[in-house]
């Protein structure tokens, strides 16, 4: 099954604005509780879309360049890359958190 892959500032580049698919980067912390709730969505899309769409997770306190990068203002924020560049976003949780990911998801890949 697949797997969320850890991501920071000095692999960021490589996994991500590098990748051959989609990529849907997870921007999280320790001590954020919807964090803690997403977190098992995140890891259960992993898998679910393995080897469609790359999925990976950035500990903003780890990754605090490429949070300030990007924007990152509240957390969780889920950003949707393509060919390098975000093409979409998700910001805290939705009531319809799996459902909103997943179909955000199947535009980015239909949409090669």
């Amino acid at each position: 099954m697949g797997k969320a892959v850890d991501v920071n500032d000095e692999n960021f580049e490589s996994e991500v604005i590098k990748a051959t698919i989609p990529v849907l980067v997870d921007f999280w912390a320790t001590w954020c509780g919807a964090c803690q709730t997403a977190g098992p969505i995140i890891d259960k899309i992993a898998g679910e879309y393995e080897g469609k769409v790359k999925v990976c997770k950035l500990n903003v306190d780890e990754g605090a360049n490429t949070s300030t990068q990007y924007s990152v203002m509240s957390i969780p924020t889920l950003n949707f890359f393509k060919e390098g560049k975000v093409v979409d976003q998700i910001v805290g949780m939705t009531p319809d958190f799996e459902t909103d990911i997943k179909t955000k998801i199947e535009k980015l890949i239909a949409n090669k």
